[in-house]
C-alpha cells in the first residue's frame, strides 16, 4: 500500500512568519494548527494558514525535503509560494 506524505508551508500572513512541516494527514495537522491543538511556534506566533504543500510518496524523501526547504533563504520559500499560490490563498479550505 502506497502512503502519501506532505511537506507544507503555513504564514501568518502575506509575507508573514512561515513554518515548514510534514505529516501523513494534511487536513488533520493544518486542523491542529488552526485550532492551536499544538504547543509551539505556530500557536506561539498564529502561523496557521495554507499556503503551500508538496505530495512526497517516500517518508524518508518527505523528511529530506522539510530539511532542505527549512535551511532555504526567506526569498526562495517565498518564491516557491508565490509561484503556486501567488495570492498566497488558504489553500486548507479547498482540500476540505
Amino acid at each position: 500500500m502506497n502512503r502519501q506524505y506532505y511537506v507544507y508551508m503555513l504564514a501568518s500572513k502575506k509575507n508573514g512568519t512561515l513554518y515548514t512541516g510534514v505529516t501523513n494527514d494534511l487536513v488533520r495537522r493544518v486542523y491542529e494548527h488552526k485550532h492551536n491543538l499544538i504547543e509551539g511556534f505556530t500557536k506561539k506566533y498564529k502561523v496557521h494558514g495554507l499556503v503551500y504543500f508538496e505530495i512526497v510518496e517516500d517518508i524518508n524523501s518527505a523528511i529530506h525535503r522539510e530539511k532542505c526547504i527549512k535551511k532555504w533563504k526567506r526569498i526562495w520559500k517565498i518564491e516557491l509560494i508565490e509561484k503556486a499560490n501567488p495570492l498566497w490563498k488558504d489553500l486548507y479550505y479547498n482540500l476540505l
